[in-house]
This record gives structure tokens, sequence and C-alpha cells, in this order.
């Protein structure tokens, strides 16, 4: 899990000169490390990145439908559909019927959900706190903004 990952070769033509890489690239790759290095902090809890990212999705906004927390959660409904009953089986959610719509099931999170939140929630802030190491506040604030911006562009 760890390793590094290697830079792009360089572009065809480019004869030694090494191209940047692509700002795609430069996303995927922290994306990446940024996952690895969740799954190890989140490995005693035996939960994985996308399960606390999900639990994370209904901290912030609670009795959702699957495919609400599936799109807020990065993966596709069939994804949801197996991390929400190991969620379940685990006791960190569960699920009861919209009493607008009977049919629909919401799913919230439970308290001990809430529990192993707040229990990762310093290891996990540490976690982003090395991430942006040596950028002032400022450089955060403004790194914060640009990914969120960009991320409204292509949505």
């Amino acid at each position: 899990m760890g390793g590094t990952v290697p830079e792009p070769a360089a572009q065809p033509g480019g004869r030694g000169v090494k191209a940047s890489p692509s700002l795609l690239y430069l996303v995927k790759r922290t994306e990446l490390v940024v996952r690895a290095r969740l799954e190890e902090v989140l490995k005693p809890a035996g939960v994985t990145a996308l399960q606390y990212t999900a639990l994370t999705v209904l901290q912030r906004h609670d009795q959702l439908t699957a495919a609400e927390l599936a799109r807020g959660s990065f993966v596709t409904a069939q994804s949801m559909a197996d991390m929400v009953r190991t969620l379940q089986a685990r006791g960190y959610v569960a699920r009861q019927p919209n009493a607008a719509n009977r049919r629909e099931l919401l799913i919230t999170l439970t308290d001990l959900g809430r529990q192993l939140l707040a229990d990762y929630e310093q290891p996990v802030g540490d976690l982003e706190r090395r991430m942006t190491d040596g950028l002032t506040a400022d450089q955060t604030a403004e790194l914060r903004a640009g990914l969120d911006h960009t991320w409204r562009r292509l949505s």
C-alpha cells in the first residue's frame, strides 16, 4: 500500500525533457495516497476508507437513501448496498422506512457509528494536518477553495 507513484513518462518527442505532470495526474496521485494513508489510520477499527467516508456523509446529512449516500460517498449504488449491509451488521448504521415514502429506506448513523467517528476524529485530523504541513493557513484555505471550485465546475 505504501510506496511512491512514479512520475509519468516524458512526452513523446521530448527526448529526455520531462514534461510537467498534468493536473489530472497530480489530483489522482494525491487521491490514491490520501486513501492509502486513511486506510492505514482506520485499520485498527476494521473500517475501510470508503466506509469511513460514508459514515462522515451521514454525520453531516443523516437520514439518506442508499442512492443519496452513494452519490455523496463517490461509489455506485451496488457498492453502497453492500457497504450498508456491512455497516449495519457492525452496528454503525440503521435503516428505517421513510415516513414520506414507505417503499424507501432511510439510512441513519447509530450511536456506535457516531462513537467510531469521534474515536477517529483526532487521527484523521492528524492525517489532514500532515497533508498540509508546510502550507500557511491562507495556502490551506486556498487549496480547499480551489479543490471545491474544481469539483463544482466538473459536477
